[in-house]
């Protein structure tokens, strides 16, 4: 699940709610097998890391016959520079050329606050208010020589930069920059793979102790503020979606709310944020005693996602694992096709909680050694349950393996 801003501040209010029940669960399991000291060793991305990944988009600017890459406030430019910038209605931008500095576009008045996040030597343009920043960055461009020729725009950039540039430079193409942007950022460095394993096994451990220890009555909210103050006791954002009973088939929820009852299972799923990169897991469980068809469905999610783990093999095209996944639960009674497996198997993640690749049916992309996806096969049965399993799964030289432990059964879903 792609875990918003949105959603992140109004689960961390809840957590207060959460708080007391959290507590109240630390006291019978204690949480340290991810401690502290765990994330306070964490790795950091630095300068030398983002040298590295702008010489990388350097020579895939000059393979893709691309003469600059404009980024703005996004995780890509959190990524390539290190810059954490929001978007507004003023220009705040990047621009990565194949043998040149880079250069920074910036309001005026924002200016000593964009040379404080610069981590290298580059060129620094202000503009003030009633000047026109696609002006700018179009002489930034002719300084450089690009003057003709493909300019790339990073994926989420804004339609009015974009506007605004072809309309200042009508003799330059803009093109999408995501041969680039993507072409960097789909494989995983050892430093972002430590990241993650760390922020997805901390989110297991979280998990633990609220779902083992439930009780009848609670409601969805107050599940996800005990998760929520999980996280906050090791200082990280975070927090997850919960939802009982019936509400379990919508897999990213409903407006309605159920109170914990016994037999009711309870699908959670979010994650935390560990120097920037997020984990995403999912888990569900039965409140009481599970009934056979819900321990017939954990069955056949669980196998479902042992088989995208198996073919998940380097070369394979992405598309085949959601393929393979798919085949067993239609095989087992739940298809055919999207009928209770509604969603693709999973979403690359990196720095965003959803990106590319996507292993979804039709993908031909090959998997890579460093690519990191969601392995999260689902059964949905509207006006019943629904019941999801998601790990976070990196490719390997020998294939794909999970960061976190499977959940073993229904009956024991955190061994």
């Amino acid at each position: 699940m792609y875990w918003t801003r949105r959603q992140m501040l109004k689960t961390s209010a809840l957590g207060v709610l959460g708080a007391a029940a959290f507590a109240h669960a630390e006291t019978s399991i204690p949480m340290d097998t991810i401690t502290q000291g765990t994330l306070q060793n964490a790795p950091t991305i630095d300068a030398s890391d983002y040298q590295a990944r702008q010489q990388k988009a350097r020579r895939l600017l000059g393979e893709n016959g691309i003469d600059a890459l404009l980024l703005t406030g996004s995780t890509s430019l959190r990524y390539f520079a290190g810059i954490n910038w929001w978007r507004s209605e003023r220009m705040f931008g990047m621009i990565l050329f194949p043998d040149h500095d880079p250069a920074v576009i910036t309001p005026a008045f924002e200016e000593q606050r964009a040379r404080e996040q610069l981590t290298e030597e580059c060129g620094v343009y202000p503009w003030h208010e009633h000047e026109c920043p696609y002006g700018l960055t179009k002489k930034i461009l002719a300084d450089a020589c690009v003057t003709a020729g493909q300019v790339g725009i990073e994926e989420t950039v804004r339609f009015m930069v974009f506007d605004g540039l072809r309309k200042a430079a009508p003799s330059l193409q803009f093109v999408s920059g995501d041969p680039v942007t993507a072409g960097c950022r789909i494989i995983k460095s050892e430093k972002e793979q430590e990241l993650q394993r760390i922020a997805n096994n901390l989110t297991v451990q979280v998990y633990g102790t609220v779902l083992t220890n439930l009780s009848e009555g609670m409601k969805e909210d107050e599940v996800s503020g005990a998760i929520a103050a999980g996280f906050q006791k090791y200082g990280l954002p975070g927090g997850a979606m919960v939802l009982h009973g019936e509400n379990s088939a919508f897999p990213h929820g409903t407006r309605n709310r159920q109170p914990l009852k016994p037999g009711m299972t309870v699908l959670t799923d979010g994650g935390c944020r560990v120097n920037g990169y997020p984990s995403d897991i999912t888990r569900t469980v039965v409140y009481g005693k599970p009934s056979k068809k819900q321990v017939e469905v954990f069955d056949i999610v669980h196998r479902a996602q042992d088989a995208a783990l198996a073919a998940a093999k380097v070369g394979a095209p992405c598309g085949s694992v959601d393929d393979a996944a798919r085949k067993v639960i239609s095989d087992a009674g739940y298809g055919p096709d999207y009928k209770y497996l509604t969603h693709r198997l999973g979403h690359g993640i990196g720095m965003d909680g959803h990106e590319w690749p996507y292993l979804v049916r039709g993908n031909k992309l090959p998997l890579a050694p460093g690519m990191v996806f969601s392995d999260e096969p689902g059964i949905y049965i509207y006006g019943e349950f629904g019941l999801r399993l998601e790990d976070i799964m990196y490719i390997s030289e020998d294939g794909g393996k999970l960061y976190t432990q499977q959940s073993p059964s229904l009956e024991h879903p955190f061994g």
